[in-house]
C-alpha cells in the first residue's frame, strides 16, 4: 500500500467523487428552487424592502441631529422659539382665566336668580297664595327674558290623549271580549 502515491495526484476515483458531489449539489439545489423558489423571492424583497426602509430612517435621523447641532450653534433661533413658546402659553392662559370669569359670573346671576324665586315663593306663602304657580310664572318670566337674548322659544302644540277619551266610548268593546 503506497499511500504517498496515490493521495498525490488527482486520480480517476476523486474526480468523479467531485462529479457526483456536483449533481447532488445541483439535484438539492433545484428541487428546493421547485418547491419553495416563490417564497424565496418574496422574502428577499421583504428583506430587501426592509432594508430600504432602515436606511432612510438612519439618513432621517442624522440629519435630524444635524438639524438639531445647527439649532444649538445659533442661539437666536432657540431664543426666538421659546419666546414664541411662551406668548402662545401666555395667550391660552389669559383666554382660559377669561372663560373663567365669565363662567362664574353666569354662576353668581344663577344663584341670584335662584335666591329671587325663593324670595318670591316665601312672601306668597306669607300671603296665602299658591307658591307654585308664582313659581312657574317667575320662571316662565326668566326663560323669556333668556330666549330673548338668544332665541325665539318652541311653543308646545296641543297634545291628544293617548287613549280614546273615557270608558264609555270603550265599553262596548270591553263587554263584546266578556261574553
Amino acid at each position: 500500500m503506497d499511500l504517498g502515491a496515490g493521495g498525490a495526484g488527482p486520480g480517476p476515483g476523486q474526480a468523479a467523487l467531485g462529479r457526483g458531489g456536483l449533481e447532488v449539489l445541483q439535484h438539492t439545489v433545484g428541487s428546493l428552487l421547485a418547491s419553495y423558489g416563490w417564497y424565496i423571492l418574496l422574502a428577499a424583497v421583504a428583506i430587501y424592502l426592509l432594508m430600504q426602509k432602515v436606511s432612510q430612517s438612519l439618513a432621517a435621523r442624522s440629519s435630524g441631529r444635524a438639524g438639531a447641532a445647527d439649532a444649538a450653534l445659533e442661539p437666536e433661533v432657540v431664543v426666538r422659539r421659546q419666546e414664541a413658546l411662551a406668548a402662545a402659553r401666555l395667550r391660552m392662559q389669559e383666554e382660559l382665566n377669561a372663560q373663567a370669569e365669565r363662567y362664574k359670573e353666569k354662576q353668581r346671576q344663577l344663584e341670584e336668580e335662584k335666591r329671587r324665586q325663593k324670595i318670591a315663593m316665601w312672601e306668597s306663602m306669607q300671603e296665602g297664595k299658591s307658591y307654585k304657580g308664582n313659581l312657574k310664572l317667575n320662571q316662565h318670566e326668566v326663560e323669556s327674558g333668556a330666549s330673548t337674548s338668544s332665541a325665539v322659544p318652541k311653543s308646545k302644540p296641543n297634545k291628544k290623549p293617548l287613549r280614546g277619551g273615557g270608558r264609555k266610548q270603550n265599553a262596548p268593546y270591553k263587554r263584546a271580549l266578556y261574553r
